[in-house]
């Protein structure tokens, strides 16, 4: 039935449609406060999915996470009164205002880890980090401040293994989650990783003409920093976004360990001092929001991906060795896998995916991906 609470709010606007829900600019007629309401639709989410994110929404309150401040429910749908975040998405905001520096982008991760740490030392994991879920809003000074949003994949992690469904686009997942392996905490540091490339660069690094093909770019760590893409971006900002896209989930820090990293402290030399190229992610953000533009890191690059074991012998599958150039990739795959891949880059998209799936070494790995996807 409709809650009485109802009757003290106003709508004014659509602000966000998400999958499984709506968000709308409201005015609380009796505080007079401007706020958030999130919709979420009766059919498409059970009421113990919702009151898992209540749960958890009730319990925190952390400067950079979107505050919930009451509920009600309606006849269609479940209904969660959030903080409003008024300056919208955090892609949007930049695009708008432009002038973006890596200094910037370092203080927008900075806010966004300082919230993953704050949920990770209360052993939560957020599992959906990614542009949508990342807002700004002015402090009292006029500077801007990201909040992160949507507890609506988030879990409490104990001692059982939890495996997430991967659900949507693949671009943001780690590995253990597009694998149907058991997540943990640095599940999210992966999606920062992949956050941070996107705002340095305005292209996706694992992005791919199919959700099975960046599936397979995300288990293959097969990502580069084109040059072209990356001019004016720091070595400081390369090895940061390396040291959180790890295939290994041991093997990225934990976030109390990112936030000691030299690159995010506030006035710490060694970054970047031009203003980044923006023009990119206007496409970036026109495909998320269902355009047509696809802006992934060109097939033109796989040239520049060199198919070599690194010979200092890194461990991982991106060489980040000092003097090695960070346009060449150090591939940890058998040669014939390599042939491969190169082979099929040469062929039209509807013929390669046929070569990818009858090469040997790659057919077991694209059917394990497709069927965990569906």
């Amino acid at each position: 039935h409709e809650s009485p609470k109802k009757i003290n709010i106003s709508e004014t606007s659509l602000v966000i449609r998400g999958r499984f829900s709506v968000v709308k600019r409201c005015d609380h007629r009796s505080t007079k406060r401007t706020v958030a309401v999130k919709h979420i639709n009766k059919k498409l989410m059970r009421r113990d999915q919702v009151t898992q994110e209540l749960n958890l929404l009730w319990r925190l309150k952390h400067p950079h996470i979107v505050s919930l401040l009451d509920t009600f429910e309606t006849s269609s749908s479940y209904a969660l009164v959030l903080e409003l975040a008024d300056q919208g998405r955090l892609l949007d905001y930049i695009v708008s205002w432009g002038n973006l520096t890596e200094e910037k982008v370092a203080s927008y991760m900075r806010n966004v880890l300082e919230a993953l740490h704050y949920l990770h030392n209360c052993r939560i994991a957020h599992l959906d980090v990614k542009p949508e879920n990342l807002l700004v809003t002015h402090n009292a000074s006029g500077q801007p401040v990201v909040k992160l949003a949507d507890l609506g994949d988030a879990v409490q992690l104990n001692s059982a293994h939890y495996i997430h469904p991967l659900l949507g686009s693949p671009e943001f997942a780690s590995p253990e989650l597009v694998l149907g392996e058991p997540v943990s905490l640095s599940s999210d540091l992966w999606s920062v990783g992949v956050m941070t490339y996107v705002l340095l660069s305005g292209a996706s690094p694992f992005l791919d003409e199919s959700a099975e093909e960046t599936c397979l770019n995300i288990c293959r760590l097969d990502f580069s920093f084109p040059r072209d893409y990356f001019h004016g971006v720091s070595q400081a900002a390369r090895d940061f976004v390396c040291l959180l896209l790890r295939t290994e989930p041991g093997r990225r820090p934990p976030v109390g360990l990112c936030l000691q990293e030299a690159w995010l402290r506030a006035g710490q030399s060694g970054r970047a001092e031009t203003c980044l190229d923006t023009s990119r992610l206007i496409s970036f953000i026109d495909r998320r929001k269902g355009g047509a533009s696809r802006e992934a890191v060109p097939a033109g690059e796989s040239a520049a991906r060199v198919n070599s074991v690194c010979a200092c012998g890194c461990s991982d599958h991106v060489c980040v060795c000092p003097g090695r150039p960070q346009s060449v990739r150090a591939v940890c795959w058998s040669a014939g896998t390599a042939r491969a891949r190169d082979d099929a880059a040469a062929e039209p998209p509807e013929v390669r995916s046929k070569l990818l799936r009858s090469r040997p070494g790659r057919k077991c790995e694209l059917v394990h991906v497709r069927v965990w996807f569906r």
